[in-house]
């Protein structure tokens, strides 16, 4: 009878709880859903329905009038320009992704040696706070050709001119009908052997006014030495009278000597018998000449060699790399501070015990800061893969018109195919597509080692 009352006062409250609680769980759902409805609306409209229509216009021609089937597929793989685009992703998945995980390693490790390392990380971090629409103005203007804009043209101008001067005469050329003729290497020379104790005068044109050296000097007074036995001499001088009058090939008394000009006399067999450079007023002196030879006199070419003007990075050749460059100048910041925040959290006792056993910093680095941050890593890796396929605006405003082709990536021969002068939007939601397959694996793999690390 006991247990009969136990059974009648117990039983039903538990079934009523449970009950309750199943109403319960059910209204949470219903709540959870109806707060997550706008989103999943948002979502919907913005991520699934432009996929699924992208997928749908694929196989439509240009118009979208008239079903091709796999055409738009099949021209994407035949078309050169598509082709490239794809070389030129690959390029960027393996190499960006790649320096940037490294720097930001490097960075993060050295980073906790300096003093300064939360204003040398914030100095670092400060570029993702710049769109890519004004980081590729930036660069656009940094890699310029021209020296007087292009900083880092500048720079390598400045360099190259320390250790390598250039011509001061880049547009100077030989009068026409006096005497000197031009070669194919752009040096210039006596029509005529000339022997010892024999003047020559170089008349030159071409050089503005302005670009006369400052130290030059009237060369009339030269020219009217005559040369001494066993040398050949004369001056090399601008053959243009300021103001107007004078006469051609002869030298004016207000005619300047052009200073620093390489003047070589060349035997007949070709070799180079004497050099001389001439003074401020165009004179020179080539003296220890063989008094029964004949000789050619000759300008060399590197008098007139045009001036160094740096390396060409928005060219065919260097486009690619150097919008890569601009891209991790954006990135290492985001790269270091991931990482850093997984450094941080390395167990210090591995790292001291190694240090006990003798290991000195470099082993301590590779074999045991970098496995540990392994999984660190690949997600950086990983992420960075995701949005290396997804780049536009860089690739679309440094590389100028002309090499566009020859930097067009997935992203940007998608918009110029379906949008930027190409209207073919079948074959552009192809490339769509192509790009959507190639990141989803990338971002599966993510999403599953961060599941996989929750646990």
């Amino acid at each position: 009878m006991t247990a009969t009352l136990i059974e009648e006062t117990t039983g039903p409250p538990r079934a009523g709880t449970a009950e309750r609680a199943r109403r319960t769980r059910r209204r949470a759902r219903t709540v959870a859903l109806l707060f997550a409805l706008p989103a999943l609306l948002l979502l919907g409209a913005l991520v699934v329905y432009p996929v699924l229509f992208s997928v749908g216009r694929s196989f439509f021609d240009a118009s979208g009038d008239r079903f091709v089937g796999a055409d738009n597929y099949t021209e994407m793989f035949h078309d050169p320009a598509t082709l490239k685009a794809v070389r030129n992703t690959a390029i960027w998945v393996v190499v960006a992704p790649t320096l940037l995980t490294g720097l930001g390693l490097v960075l993060a490790v050295l980073v906790e040696k300096v003093r300064w390392a939360t204003a040398f990380k914030l100095l670092l971090f400060m570029p993702m706070a710049v769109s890519f629409l004004a980081a590729g103005i930036v660069f656009r203007l940094a890699y310029d050709d021209d020296p007087s804009k292009g900083v880092l043209n500048a720079a390598v101008v400045g360099v190259h001119d320390a250790f390598k001067g250039s011509s001061e005469y880049p547009t100077a050329r030989a009068r026409d009908g006096h005497g000197v003729t031009a070669d194919r290497d752009g040096s210039y020379r006596t029509g005529r052997p000339v022997s010892p104790g024999t003047t020559v005068n170089f008349g030159m044109v071409g050089v503005a006014p302005g670009d006369i050296p400052g130290d030059a000097r009237p060369a009339y007074r030269a020219a009217q030495r005559p040369a001494a036995a066993g040398e050949v001499s004369g001056v090399v001088y601008l053959d243009f009278t300021p103001g107007g009058g004078g006469r051609q090939g002869a030298v004016d008394r207000a005619e300047n000597g052009l200073p620093r000009m390489h003047v070589e006399a060349v035997a007949a067999d070709g070799t180079t018998a004497g050099t001389a450079t001439t003074a401020a007023d165009g004179s020179y002196r080539l003296t220890g000449l063989k008094a029964s030879g004949t000789y050619t006199l000759r300008l060399p070419a590197s008098n007139f060699a045009q001036p160094y003007q740096g390396v060409s990075w928005l060219g065919p050749a260097l486009v690619t790399p150097a919008i890569i460059g601009a891209y991790l100048w954006i990135w290492t910041g985001f790269a270091m501070v991931l990482i850093g925040a997984g450094l941080a959290a390395l167990p210090r006792d591995a790292l001291e015990a190694a240090r006990m056993d003798g290991a000195n910093e470099w082993q301590i680095f590779r074999r045991i800061t970098v496995p540990l941050l392994a999984p660190v890593l690949t997600v950086v890796f990983v992420t960075l893969v995701i949005n290396v396929m997804k780049v536009f605006d860089l690739v679309y405003i440094i590389a100028p018109g002309p090499v566009q082709e020859d930097a067009t990536v997935l992203a940007t021969q998608m918009w110029l195919v379906s949008f930027g002068g190409g209207n073919n939007q079948g074959l552009g939601s192809a490339l769509g597509v192509l790009l959507l397959l190639l990141v989803v694996p990338a971002m599966a793999f993510n999403v599953r080692r961060f599941r996989r690390s929750q646990r």
